[in-house]
């Protein structure tokens, strides 16, 4: 199997499933001390990955927000917040958005006729790789050549489902709130596909924990699954 960074799925979802309220709406669905514990996530990897309609719609800075892990980073001689990392097709990405104007290292990867002119335009708020027809396998090992160890995936629903329907996660880390949203223009977490995990052959539910009054689920999605807490990976079970 071609070397590609361990990676995590990180999603909040309502009681129904969903990421948000529509387009342009945004839900707090997260609790403080689960947003304290993604922000401990986040500092523990080498790079943070949106879809680029994230971007667009949800403006996100995607950094390491706590001055001690900050400090934690730099004192291990890494950038005090992760790469940030998106793929997109049509290329349209604003420069001054938030992803691009704080933080360190920015990746994006354009694929097709967009590519050139992609670059052009983000010159100089990121690297713009070449990304083919942005093959996720193709994209994943292009990240570990580049030193990624560690991928934290925020989304959004069609990335999620990318990488899921992809094979290529390790690990999903699910809250979920106590609230229904009720369909309309709200995203999905997972959109329709063929997923690896079916009735047939489920998950395996590694973590259960209440946050407040959301609960977080996390689930081992390849033998390559750690909990450094009881120090073990799924393939030593």
């Amino acid at each position: 199997m071609t070397d590609r960074p361990y990676t995590v799925l990180s999603a909040a979802i309502s009681l129904d499933g969903y990421l948000d309220g529509g387009p342009g709406q945004p839900l707090p669905l997260s609790s403080p001390t689960d947003l304290d514990r993604v922000d401990d996530v986040r500092a523990g990897c080498d790079a943070i990955l949106v879809g680029a309609a994230t971007v667009r719609q949800d403006n996100p800075r995607l950094l390491v927000r706590s001055a001690a892990r900050q400090d934690r980073r730099i004192t291990e001689g890494r950038p005090p917040t992760p790469t940030k990392v998106t793929i997109t097709r049509s290329g349209d990405l604003d420069p001054s958005a938030c992803f691009f104007t704080t933080g360190e290292d920015k990746i994006v990867y354009c694929g097709g006729d967009a590519f050139s002119r992609t670059r052009e335009r983000l010159r100089a708020a990121a690297t713009v790789v070449d990304g083919g027809a942005l093959d996720l396998q193709g994209i994943a090992a292009d990240l570990f050549e580049r030193g990624i160890r560690r991928l934290l995936v925020e989304g959004g629903g069609s990335t999620h489902t990318q990488f899921l329907t992809g094979d290529q996660a390790d690990e999903l880390q699910l809250v979920v709130a106590p609230c229904f949203v009720g369909g309309g223009r709200a995203t999905r977490f997972a959109e329709d596909g063929r997923y690896p995990w079916h009735p047939g052959r489920r998950a395996w539910l590694a973590e259960v924990r209440r946050l407040e009054d959301v609960v977080l689920l996390r689930y081992a999605l390849s033998p390559r699954f750690e909990d450094h807490e009881l120090g073990f990976t799924l393939g030593e079970v």
